[in-house]
């Protein structure tokens, strides 16, 4: 499963999702796609083609950062997506309390109605915790398990 760098079409795609779901206005970087989901913004000195002459010789797992994956063709946001774009998303947030960044911190999803059936990007004072699937009572977690915190 090799990385397939994004053409000019394919990240505007992107693009629109993210600013129709979170208000994300502007990717800076080159946005990479590892199977048919995971996103990868890079925006160090290689270009496509030195990308592309690194992965003949040698298996490449990642170039750059993991932001988000692609679900039922909407974007869910990565941890470090959130922060990656903390300041341009305006749209889809959900301030919690200090109790339930906790919860979310730890791993456990949040029972929250929000009257939406999206995902939302949590956010608790000026942090952005990463993004949860909303269903009709509750918020589910993707925060990793190497990055929660223990009880």
């Amino acid at each position: 499963m090799s990385l397939k760098i994004l053409n000019k079409e394919e990240k505007r795609e992107i693009e629109k999702k993210l600013k129709e779901q979170f208000g994300i206005k502007k990717i800076n970087g080159l946005v990479l796609m590892r199977g048919k989901e995971r996103l990868f913004l890079f925006s160090g000195n290689l270009n496509e083609d030195k990308i592309k002459k690194i992965e003949e010789k040698v298996n490449v797992e990642r170039v750059g950062i993991y932001f988000a994956k692609v679900v039922e063709d909407k974007l869910k946001l990565s941890l470090d997506g959130t922060q990656l774009f903390k300041s341009q998303i305006t749209k889809n947030i959900l301030e919690v309390n200090e109790e339930q960044m906790k919860e979310w911190m730890s791993g456990s999803d949040l029972f929250i109605k929000t009257g939406k059936k999206d995902f939302l990007v949590i956010k608790y004072k000026e942090d952005f915790l990463g993004c949860g699937k909303v269903s009709e009572n509750k918020i589910r977690n993707f925060v990793p398990k190497n990055r929660r915190i223990k009880k």
